[in-house]
């Protein structure tokens, strides 16, 4: 009987333990990584195709998010009003990933959020684009601050603190 009382104790810790793991957030890049090169195509002529490796010697914030995450999509919106009211920050460029299967929402999510910058794109495929695999967002969206070699600076940081790191 005493083992039996053993064997469930370690049992419960065990699978209490497993549950824990489960909830840390995993994947992703971190701060001090070289930001994987990627280019994207847009879907309108009027708006040119953005490749990282072209913005060298600027400091470039890359969103990721999708309409149905209420965080991101916040956090993306506080963004783009940041760049724009604050001329301070005029050597950033801001690229802005949405991970939306639906042009249509994309357009009008934009349109809503009057979220204004030229290079503001539509992954298609979703959680199952290979810019999604690249990044290793498994677990959320998030944002990342690169300096100008495309060195990761900042993760997942707000609006607000954007300024702290330019100057």
């Amino acid at each position: 009987m005493k083992y039996v009382k053993w064997i469930f104790v370690v049992l419960l810790v065990s699978s209490l333990t497993s549950f824990v793991e489960k909830d840390k957030p995993t994947g992703g890049l971190n701060v001090g990584d070289i930001a994987p090169d990627f280019k994207i195509e847009t879907m309108s002529a009027e708006q040119p195709s953005a490749e990282l490796s072209g913005m060298k010697g600027k400091y470039v914030l890359l969103s990721f998010w999708a309409s149905y995450d209420a965080h991101s999509r916040m956090q993306n919106a506080s963004f783009s009003n940041a760049l724009r009211s604050d001329p301070f920050n005029n050597n950033v460029e801001m690229v802005s990933v949405s991970f939306d299967e639906y042009p249509s929402i994309f357009k009008e999510t934009i349109r809503k959020d009057q979220i204004v910058t030229p290079t503001c794109f539509v992954e298609t495929k979703g959680e199952s684009s290979g810019l999604f695999k690249k990044y290793r967002l498994s677990r959320g969206f998030t944002n990342y601050l690169l300096d100008d070699n495309g060195v990761i600076i900042a993760k997942n940081i707000s609006a607000a603190e954007l300024s702290s790191y330019l100057n």
